[in-house]
């Protein structure tokens, strides 16, 4: 394997489908990870790029006593009105976008074989915008996901049900997949499942 190998594999997962700790996982075994989710957190911290805009179009309503965004208001905004996630996402999705693109840039070719990039509504035009080698998606039934949203996460079942329905479909995630990690049992069976994952990734490094 070519020292300066860098394969950017996409991974997703609807909300409650476990793709979080699928990449925890491979983290583990050495992939680097870049998280949509954590850059969505750093592109409205205060003094960011899309904090005032969001701010501006949101309301102070969103945001906690120290100023900063709090999510979970923020959620019960968009989540179940199309129109206000629609705005969000046209505020946050290119900055997020961008400076995925900026890491991923600047790990390829430092000797870094493998980069996770976590993007939970991944599309086709990410594929070819991040320079995607494969996809592989983490998949449960969507009862499921609703089911340990609630247990879990101790969401109420309306609202995790308004979150799965504002994420593609099913369906349409394994559209997309060149590897598919299925995560319909428990932790044990899902880590083998990821080691699986990590073993079809090596694969892809040593085809160059």
């Amino acid at each position: 394997m070519a020292s300066d190998v860098t394969v950017a594999i996409g991974l997703t997962g609807g909300i409650g489908s476990g793709k979080s700790t699928v990449a925890d996982l491979l983290a583990e075994r050495g992939a680097h990870l870049v998280d949509a989710d954590e850059i969505a957190r750093e592109v409205v911290v205060p003094g960011a790029p899309a904090y005032a805009p969001l701010v501006e179009r949101f309301g102070p309503g969103v945001l906690a006593s120290d100023g900063t965004v709090d999510r979970q208001r923020l959620a019960a905004l968009v989540f179940g009105d199309a129109t206000a996630l629609a705005d969000l996402n046209a505020l946050t999705h290119p900055l997020i976008g961008a400076a995925m693109a900026q890491r991923l840039a600047a790990l390829r070719g430092t000797g870094t074989p493998i980069v996770v990039v976590v993007i939970p509504l991944l599309r086709p035009e990410h594929v070819h915008a991040l320079g995607l080698r494969a996809v592989a998606v983490v998949d449960c039934p969507e009862e499921l996901a609703v089911a340990r949203l609630v247990t879990l996460r101790g969401m109420d079942e309306g609202d995790a049900r308004a979150r799965v329905a504002a994420q593609p479909t099913r369906a349409e995630r394994l559209a997309l997949a060149d590897y598919v990690v299925d995560n319909s049992s428990g932790l044990d069976e899902l880590a083998t499942e990821t080691g699986a994952l990590w073993t079809w990734a090596m694969s892809l490094c040593d085809a160059g």
